[in-house]
């Protein structure tokens, strides 16, 4: 900490990650440092197969390179520093490092939500108006699509990193978590952070339950679509189309409303075991989901599966 004036400012934060649990800190590197690898290769296996193969030149695909794209930025946003973390004795990070990495993570997560609302919509044209599709999804929409999910999480990162890292810390100095996770920076502060809960009480509404309302909507309208199409065989192709997408979204929100949406304990004695739980949550939930989703994508879709194979069969025949 600087004084001057009278006043204490913090300069860094102290990550306290495990360091309760220090016996499980080389496992969890392990861990982690393979789910890390897994993201990388997977998703920009994905990122590849979108951009080389032709056949993937559709808005569909288009929307899930950006989630790729989106899961790499994400990780590396955070995964890096828990990594260090986990193999130092001192886990401290500097003021301005908290700020950018707590910015990078909070845009990814809120950009990934409109994301997945978009992809949705483009779900909904496709089956429930498909002979308009090529109009309504031509590149003049789903390019800017993409870009707006991508502005709106930026700017609202800037507006609640800006909020934050704007309040004094002239106190204690320790982060109980693995990153700058911003609820756990904004305990530290010094001030009244009334203006912060509320503001990000806003986002949540606008980055969750907004996207969260029109997934669901949508897909009231794509299932009961799906259900009047006479054939088998047309409702299983119609709902294969989707089925990858949908998997991801049960996948993303569950993890959050089962982060956030736990019932706390109420026994002071077991707050410990409900830290170290909450922490290893938001850990996996950081690095499974963007492990998960070019798996899904893989094992759910005929013409993902179809590009991956004619890539490595290519990468083959050139060795």
């Amino acid at each position: 900490m600087d004084s001057s004036n009278g006043n204490s400012t913090v300069v860094g934060f102290i990550l306290l990650g495990l360091s309760a649990q220090p016996k499980l800190e080389k496992t969890f590197f392990v861990l982690i440092l393979l789910m890390y690898l897994v993201i990388l290769l997977g998703n920009g296996v994905l990122i590849l197969v979108t951009i080389l193969d032709s056949r993937l030149h559709k808005p569909m695909y288009f929307f899930l390179g950006n989630l790729s794209f989106l899961d790499i930025c994400y990780t590396t946003s955070s995964v890096p520093l828990v990594l260090d973390n986990f193999l130092t004795p001192r886990k401290t990070i500097s003021f301005s490092a908290c700020a950018v990495q707590m910015f990078l993570s909070f845009a990814m997560g809120a950009t990934e939500c409109v994301l997945l609302s978009m992809m949705a919509f483009d779900r909904y044209v496709a089956i429930c108006n498909p002979l308009r599709y090529p109009v309504v999804m031509s590149k003049a929409a789903y390019v800017p699509m993409a870009a707006s999910s991508w502005a709106a999480g930026i700017t609202n990162s800037v507006v609640q990193t800006s909020q934050a890292m704007r309040l004094p810390f002239c106190g204690d100095n320790v982060i109980n978590h693995f990153t700058c996770e911003i609820l756990a920076v904004l305990k530290l502060a010094c001030a009244d952070i009334s203006i912060n809960v509320i503001s990000m009480a806003a986002a949540n509404v606008i980055f969750l339950g907004i996207p969260v309302l029109f997934i669901s909507f949508s897909y009231v309208f794509i299932i009961a679509t799906i259900l009047r199409i006479p054939s088998a065989e047309g409702r299983k192709k119609a709902f294969s189309t989707c089925s990858a997408h949908l998997t991801v979204v049960v996948v993303f929100y569950g993890t959050i409303l089962f982060m956030y949406g736990k019932p706390k304990s109420k026994d002071p004695r077991g707050a410990d075991k409900e830290d170290l739980s909450d922490k290893l949550i938001s850990l996996f939930y950081g690095v499974v989901t963007p492990m998960l989703n070019p798996i899904i994508y893989s094992l759910r879709n005929k013409d993902v599966k179809a590009a991956v194979k004619s890539l490595v069969h290519q990468k083959y025949l050139t060795e």
